[in-house]
């Protein structure tokens, strides 16, 4: 009996640490009726946007000079149409499963995004 409690004390502190590295990270998996899952997608990609964001801005003060930064705007731009209209496609399919197409593209396409320009920070 006590080694196996002492056994799912250890699985569980390694599935913690396993997690922890996510931390920040919105949770990937969003469950229930069509609404629910939809809400839940709308939020995260909420939290995704307001990260991507903070690194937007954060790259365009690490920007080595005018030119670079102004290359950035127009790329951050012209990146919000694409994912804009490469999701609306989705939201146009049949059926009440293009609400959570249209959603998981959202929260996908600016988890990216989110993390590439966070990315730029760090080289």
């Amino acid at each position: 009996m006590m080694r196996r409690l002492i056994a799912i004390t250890f699985i569980a502190a390694l599935a913690t640490a396993a997690h922890a590295g996510d931390e920040g990270d919105p949770k990937e998996f969003c469950d229930g009726n069509t609404f629910q899952m939809v809400e839940c997608l709308k939020a995260q990609t909420a939290q995704w946007d307001k990260r991507m964001n903070v690194a937007y801005q954060a790259a365009l003060k690490d920007a080595s000079s005018d030119k670079q930064r102004e290359q950035l705007r127009a790329a951050q731009r012209l990146w919000i149409q694409y994912r804009d209209a490469n999701c609306l496609y989705y939201g146009l399919g049949e059926g009440t499963i293009a609400r959570i197409d249209a959603g998981e593209c959202m929260r996908n396409l600016t988890q990216a995004r989110a993390r590439e320009l966070e990315e730029i920070g760090h080289q």
